[in-house]
């Protein structure tokens, strides 16, 4: 049976003068996992992949006192199957939490469902059917392009620049950045990039979590007219009377 033999892990630096609502990219990084197989293809070790998403500083840490050592160290059955090791992973762990675990553990995951795609020679979403819905797959996903971050001196025609640059590869939604600037110089964006897209539909705006209850509802409220695709991410997560009221 197919299994794990080595675990390596990297930061890699990914900054940049860019910013949402919250934080600038200055000091990014970012961890990236290489889970090696045993199983040998072309002279060469299957290799399984995983990096987790800007935004999110690198979880070295965490990443290698906790979840690689217990994947070392767990019994994964002889096979790579990422949901039993997910559970060693999570294995010792307090139920729920808000913070960097999900996304260590998320590294290590991707890296394993790579893997284990690799080693069945089909692709994951071919892999991911077969486990859960018969074989059967959709034709076809949804995706979005996803930018107009706050840059400095970049002005409305840049952002404009930008999302012509998306809806020419055949991006239809495009997602930009609001609450890094007052509400009237958001808006003009927001019109700006409407001209653009075409359609409030074509456009989604996320605040990375930037408002108390009174902005939230305040940028809702003046969000509404422009009928955009979703306002993401008003306020903190775990802010429930922030998100009760924002829902109503």
């Amino acid at each position: 049976m197919p299994s794990v033999v080595d675990i390596r892990s990297a930061v890699v630096p990914i900054s940049s003068d860019i910013s949402n609502a919250y934080i600038d990219f200055s000091k990014m990084t970012a961890s990236a996992v290489a889970v090696v197989s045993d199983v040998v293809r072309d002279g060469k070790p299957l290799v399984g992949y995983g990096f987790n998403s800007n935004g999110r500083y690198a979880p070295d840490g965490l990443l290698n006192e906790r979840f690689i050592p217990r994947l070392r160290e767990a019994d994964l059955g002889g096979e790579i199957d990422p949901e039993i090791a997910w559970a060693a992973m999570m294995s010792n762990e307090k139920p729920g939490g808000h913070g960097e675990r999900s996304v260590a553990v998320g590294v290590l995951d991707m890296a394993l469902w790579d893997l284990a795609a690799k080693v069945a020679d089909v692709p994951l979403y071919q892999l991911l059917a077969d486990r859960w819905r018969d074989g059967r797959v959709d034709s076809e996903v949804f995706v979005y392009a996803a930018g107009g971050y706050y840059y400095p001196g970049k002005d409305t025609r840049e952002l404009q620049d930008e999302l012509r640059s998306y809806r020419d590869r055949g991006y239809r939604v495009c997602k930009i950045k609001i609450g890094g600037a007052d509400l009237g110089e958001d808006l003009k964006r927001i019109e700006a990039a409407i001209a653009v897209v075409g359609d409030g539909q074509n456009l989604a705006v996320d605040a990375n979590g930037r408002f108390d209850i009174e902005t939230a509802v305040g940028y809702g409220q003046a969000l509404k007219p422009y009928n955009l695709f979703w306002y993401e991410e008003a306020g903190d997560p775990l802010d429930f009377e922030l998100q009760a009221e924002l829902a109503k």
